[in-house]
Formats: C-alpha cells, sequence, structure tokens
C-alpha cells in the first residue's frame, strides 16, 4: 500500500500499487478550484479560504473545518497534534481502535474514536465516507488517483498528495505544514515541526558518529526488500545524520523501495543496516541462513538493528509522523548507538515498551 508497509502488508502494497484504492467510476470534470485570496488573522496564521495545491491541482477551503475523513494513512496524527479529532481515518496497522496508536492516542482528549475505513481492495469506502458527511477529505500520505480525487470531491474538499514527492513520499514536515494550512493553524503546525526537530538536533549533537556513518532500512520480504531515499523510514535515518548507501536508489529505481538481488547485498553492508521484521528473536537466523548476507561486515561486526514489525515500536517507525518521530527517536537512537560504536561485542539491545 504505502513505504511504511512491511511483512503481509508490503505484500499487498506491492500487488496493487497502481491501483491501492483501486478504480472508481467517476464523473465531472476537473474539480480544482481558482486560488482564493488570503489574509493574515490575528493570531497570524491565514484566514479561510485556503487553497492547498497537490498533484492534481489546487484545493480551495472555505471555511473552518467540523468533520474531517483522513483517506491518508498517517494524517490523522497532524491532525490530532493540532487539536482536531477526525470524524474518519483509514485503516493501515490494525489493532487501535479509531486507528489511533499509541503514541497519539492521549491527543483524543476522552473524546469520540473515529470510525475506521478499511481499504477493501477497490478503493476508499466511498459511500461511508460520504456518510460521514465530511467537509473535508485529506489524502496527503496517499495513493489517490485523479478518477478517485475526483469522485471523493463530488463529498468534501479533497486535499491530495503533493506532486513534488512518489505516491506516499510527502515528508513528515511537509504533511504537517499543509495539514497546518488545511486547519488555520499553520504558525502552530511550524511550532510542532520545530519541536520534532529540536529532537532529532539533539539527537545529532549527542551523536557525532552518526555523521560519518551510513545506515539503510531493510526487511525480509521475499528476499530482500530495501527502502529508498523517498521512504519515510529512510528519512528518520537521514534526519539523525545518516548517509544512505552510495547507489541506493539507482539499484530500487524510482520507488519507495524495492527487492534486491543477492548480488547487491553490498547495498546492507553499512555501518548499520536497521531490519523491520516479524520476529527479532527467531529472524536473525532467517537471514544467516543466506551466505550471501551472513558473510558481511555488518553482520560479522554486530552492527544490525532489528525492530519487530508489528509491535508499538514498529508500527510507530513505519507511521512517521509528528507524533510518531519521539516515540521512535528514544527507541531508535540507543540501538543505532551500540550498533556503530566500533565496539563487536555490544550488543544491540530490543528497547523496553
Amino acid at each position: 500500500m504505502s513505504r511504511p508497509l512491511t511483512g503481509p502488508r508490503l505484500a499487498a502494497a506491492l500487488a496493487s500499487v497502481l491501483l491501492l484504492f483501486g478504480t472508481l467510476t467517476a464523473c465531472g470534470g476537473d474539480s480544482a478550484p481558482e486560488p482564493a485570496a488570503t489574509a493574515k488573522d490575528a493570531a497570524g496564521d491565514t484566514a479561510y479560504p485556503v487553497t492547498i495545491p497537490h498533484k492534481f491541482g489546487t484545493t480551495t477551503i472555505p471555511s473552518e473545518p467540523k468533520r474531517i475523513v483522513t483517506v491518508g494513512l498517517t494524517d490523522q496524527d497532524a491532525v490530532l497534534a493540532l487539536g482536531k479529532v477526525p470524524v474518519g481515518t483509514t485503516e493501515w496497522l490494525g489493532g487501535y481502535p479509531g486507528a489511533i496508536g499509541p503514541w497519539a492516542k492521549s491527543k483524543l482528549g476522552g473524546g469520540a474514536v473515529p470510525t475506521v475505513l478499511k481499504d477493501t481492495g477497490t478503493g476508499p469506502q466511498v459511500e461511508k465516507i460520504a456518510a460521514l458527511k465530511p467537509d473535508l477529505i485529506l489524502a496527503l500520505y496517499s495513493g489517490l488517483t485523479k478518477e478517485q480525487y475526483e469522485t471523493l470531491s463530488k463529498f468534501a474538499p479533497v486535499v491530495a498528495q503533493p506532486k513534488e514527492y512518489n505516491d506516499y513520499g510527502i515528508p513528515w514536515q511537509e504533511l504537517t505544514k499543509s495539514v497546518g494550512t488545511a486547519l488555520n493553524k499553520g504558525d502552530q503546525a511550524e511550532k510542532l515541526i520545530k519541536d520534532v526537530e529540536a529532537k532529532f538536533a539533539a539527537a545529532d549533537t549527542a551523536h557525532p558518529e552518526f555523521k560519518n556513518s551510513t545506515a539503510v532500512m531493510a526487511t525480509p520480504y521475499e528476499g530482500t526488500f530495501v527502502y529508498g531515499s523517498q521512504d519515510a523510514r529512510s528519512r528518520i535515518l537521514t534526519d539523525l545524520g545518516f548517509k544512505l548507501p552510495a547507489g541506493l536508489d539507482t539499484a530500487i529505481g524510482d520507488k519507495f523501495g524495492a527487492n534486491i538481488s543477492k548480488e547487491r547485498t553490498d547495498l546492507l553492508d553499512q555501518d548499520a543496516v536497521v531490519w523491520i521484521v516479524g520476529d527479532p528473536a527467531k529472524d536473525p537466523a532467517k537471514l544467516y541462513k543466506d551466505p550471501s548476507y551472513a558473510d558481511l561486515g555488518v553482520v560479522k561486526n554486530g552492527r544490525e538493528v532489528f525492530i519487530e514489525e508489528s509491535g508499538d515500536y514498529g508500527n510507530a517507525t513505519s507511521f512517521v509522523s509528528v507524533l510518531s518521530l519521539p516515540y521512535v527517536i528514544d527507541r531508535l537512537v540507543p540501538q543505532l548507538t551500540a550498533a556503530v560504536d566500533g565496539k563487536t561485542a555490544t550488543k544491540v539491545e530490543q528497547p523496553a515498551g
């Protein structure tokens, strides 16, 4: 479905990356409105109406939205961080009421849990979205097609993914800024971004060795699946100061990630390799059965980091949002520190909680 998928979720993703939401029959013309004039309100944010550009044109939001539905798989976190609770969210990771992860749960404020919409393989649940009577539909972290955009635009203004990035390639900062604009909370969004970036910067300062190191994210899906520079998880590494392997994007092409051949396992032989796996206690042994991997220096020198895919930590790592990132940084930084300390005997421990 999207780049932060692994294991079974990744299998579904690769089977339908161009048809993530299916093909919906849509009628009607281009719904992109003319850009609206803007003015600053007393708080310094842009007053309504606001206009947001995206892959399919521009969308104008005429007034403050009250009933927000998130089709983008991580968009709800930015909405919650900015003080609003969506009436509907789209299921992705599974197992969380309202599709709200534990890192974001406190932002519900004891209010109603959003209605969860599911991807059935045929597209957004249009009828259920319409029944929620949205006045704004957010699809920033998505692979929305033009037809789907036009169909959903019949019910409410739709903010689709930006054209500057691959589908599911929007950085968390840009997503947060766009939601901030949509909710007329641009200044608050900027502060949230700066707070998380400060946490990254603090880790960078505390660990200058990261800037002299290379790292890569991977998952053992049908062999070895490696994530590229436009993958949200890879950006966690670069935000911490790591460099990605030279030639990574050339090897995987214009995609969020791809399976690599045994001849390219050199891409894994970095100062650290972060594996997102089903079972950190068992999956490493499966990886070591392949001598093309087991013989790499990253293995022999104990520079591997393992994250359980379906745990809260793994889910937060995949989510890559303004709310999940602090949760991830607190857990990933100690693991990476152990991995790149230059001491083979140092064990990379699994984080508690």
